[in-house]
């Protein structure tokens, strides 16, 4: 409970993962807190930058919060077949590219490209489509160049 004003660390992070429970902006259950002496950190791992700013605005305004770390990382979930969409799109827009001559394989977080590009400049526009894809955090590049 408050006494004069203050709550123990137990209190704080009760408070702070009650209020996490209630934020729909926030998967609490990726969440894990400490607290000490007042001063608030937070861990984890999200999928999305507005979830990790949401978690520090649900708890700083806390009754005894001091301040609050936040150490949650992000790291995007991918979604393959829509990777593969992305890429594959990007290269149809452009007239340069023959989409066909691509092939596009993902693992994971990380892109392969294989096949045949006809020029330096079409493999660059290529791995730059593949880097533009949402949640890419690798890719590599087996181009050919076969004009």
């Amino acid at each position: 409970m408050l006494r004069d004003g203050q709550r123990t660390d137990t209190e704080i992070a009760e408070a702070a993962v009650n209020a996490l429970k209630w934020n729909s902006s926030v998967p609490d259950d990726k969440i894990k807190l400490s607290v000490e002496n007042g001063w608030l950190t937070l861990e984890g791992q999200l999928d999305w930058q507005f979830q990790k700013d949401a978690a520090t605005l649900v708890v700083d305004d806390i009754v005894g919060v001091k301040g609050v770390t936040n150490l949650i990382n992000i790291k995007p979930r991918v979604n393959i077949p829509v990777v593969r969409d992305t890429i594959k799109k990007a290269l149809e827009r452009s007239a340069d590219i023959e989409a066909d001559r691509i092939i596009i394989e993902t693992h994971g977080n990380k892109v392969t490209l294989r096949g045949k590009a006809r020029s330096w400049s079409e493999r660059n526009e290529v791995e730059r489509a593949a880097w533009c894809a949402p949640g890419v955090m690798a890719v590599e590049d087996e181009l050919v160049i076969a004009p």
